[in-house]
């Protein structure tokens, strides 16, 4: 009699097995590996691995974020907030701030103001930032309040203003990288760049690395704040810049451009790290303002009530500007007036910051 073989088929759908590990297993890590396991001899493989991580990226932050991001996230932190931090006086220092008309950039030059600054408000509109400038200079009583207008889509115009300003001779002592937007649709600026890596990336790289010679005079007291977002958590570092693979999310390419800010906050600290100047980029958390409530209309009506107010977005954003630099850590990423990590648990994001002296490459190149 010959030896016979017996085969077993078994088809499972990738659902299927997804709900089944789902069911058997606790650990989010494990789970990916159980994943990338079984289907490691599949041609989906790295679509679903990528899938897989894209998801828990996405649940994770939702999670962290309900939790710490909203006005009780605040409220909880603030109760270890030392009151007299904020109390610091800086008469005599100028500072610039990006984006100053509304939001958290209008929040931020008045509590400026109110500590005695000299404050540059940079502004695209003229108009709109001639109302601010005047309702600062009222509340806060300081005239030395400033406007100066450009548009940070551009570079030309950035480079204009940067000659403007130096002209002034005066010594930077804070910069406030706080202008952004996120635009759901394509737009590519006259300079030909997509509108959210012009203001968000390559404005932010270009404004820095201009206004390097009047920081470098007031060091070592000078310092550079970029305003980053949470929601970088949810993508790790790409050299596609300006989105031009795949099909085009303006809430994403949003991500990927605070994701570039951190890096480069901690590469600038890097780079100048004998200059004197202070780096460091913070989130502030889920705020309500007229920026999130135009880009983001649904996720503000959904949290109506919950957001945190403008004044409390920018609140790390003032403590970074008044702290003594011996208490901050350059290159670091701050959240509530503490330094934050700047990846999620099993995110697989730390590993993509490997690609920032790349991307500065680029950058320099655009500028």
């Amino acid at each position: 009699m010959k030896n016979a073989t017996l085969y077993f088929e078994f088809h499972i759908s990738i659902t299927a097995l997804i709900m089944f590990l789902l069911k058997v297993t606790t650990s989010p890590f494990h789970l990916l590996l159980l994943l990338k396991l079984i289907l490691c001899l599949g041609g989906l493989t790295d679509f679903i691995f990528c899938f897989v991580y894209k998801t828990w990226r996405a649940s994770a932050f939702g999670v962290y974020g309900y939790l710490n991001f909203t006005r009780n996230g605040f409220l909880e932190h603030s109760k270890k907030f030392k009151p007299e931090d904020m109390e610091i006086r800086i008469e005599g220092k100028n500072c610039v701030v990006t984006g100053a008309n509304s939001g958290i950039g209008f929040a931020t030059a008045e509590a400026l103001a109110s500590c005695g600054a000299t404050v540059y408000m940079v502004c695209r509109n003229k108009e709109k930032g001639e109302t601010a400038l005047s309702k600062i200079q009222s509340s806060t009583g300081n005239p030395n309040v400033h406007l100066e207008v450009c548009d940070l889509s551009s570079i030309s115009k950035i480079k204009s203003f940067a000659s403007r300003f130096s002209s002034k001779d005066v010594p930077v002592h804070v910069l406030v990288n706080n202008a952004g937007l996120m635009e759901q649709k394509r737009v590519t600026t006259s300079e030909g760049f997509e509108l959210n890596f012009a203001v968000n990336v390559l404005g932010t790289y270009a404004t820095t690395e201009l206004m390097l010679p009047l920081l470098e005079i007031a060091s070592p007291d000078a310092r550079v704040i970029t305003v980053s977002s949470g929601g970088m958590y949810t993508t790790p570092l790409t050299s596609d810049l300006q989105f031009s693979d795949g099909k085009f999310s303006g809430a994403e390419q949003y991500a990927r451009n605070k994701r570039v800010q951190v890096a480069l906050t901690e590469k600038w600290a890097e780079m100048y790290k004998n200059k004197g100047i202070g780096f460091y980029s913070m989130h502030p958390g889920w705020a309500e303002t007229p920026g999130v409530a135009k880009s983001l209309p649904d996720f503000n009506k959904w949290l109506s009530g919950k957001l945190r107010t403008s004044e409390e977005g920018a609140d790390t954003v003032i403590w970074l500007a008044l702290q003594p630099k011996e208490k901050l850590v350059s290159g670091g990423f701050y959240f509530d007036r503490a330094e934050a990590p700047k990846h999620l648990k099993f995110a697989a994001t730390r590993q993509s910051h490997a690609i920032i002296d790349s991307i500065v490459d680029t950058l320099r190149s655009l500028v």
